[in-house]
């Protein structure tokens, strides 16, 4: 399980430093290439940067520490997957693109969720 998490914080790293070098890119990966503007592209960079730091801090910290990111990160995640999940039944989003993105928070936050019933067992 531990290295599911640290390769799900790679996967934080890599898309979160993709939002800040291409953040049109990840617009567009998003289904909002027709509603691609300045404001959009820099709240795109502010949730890279969040992903990088996540991710980052999930990976260099000891194992005290990482039980702490973990809480953290799923917090985020199922913030995330809420978010998502309230937009697709408005319907304000859209749909394809939109429930991708909350199938890989959703993903995330129950890989976390795992771990820490897991984590709840053992420790």
């Amino acid at each position: 399980m531990e290295r599911a998490l640290e390769m799900a914080a790679g996967g934080r790293v890599v898309w979160g430093a993709l939002a800040l070098a291409a953040p049109g890119l990840n617009v567009k990966l998003a289904g909002a290439g027709d509603r691609d503007t300045p404001e959009l592209r820099y709240m795109i960079r502010i949730f890279g940067s969040r992903a990088v730091a996540l991710g980052l801090g999930y990976l260099i910290s000891d194992p005290a520490a990482r039980r702490r990111w973990r809480r953290l990160c799923l917090m985020v995640d199922a913030c995330d997957t809420a978010a998502g999940l309230a937009h697709l039944i408005r319907g304000d989003v859209p749909r394809g693109p939109a429930a991708g993105l909350v199938a890989i928070t959703g993903g995330y936050a129950a890989l976390g969720a795992l771990y820490l019933r897991a984590d709840g067992r053992t420790g």
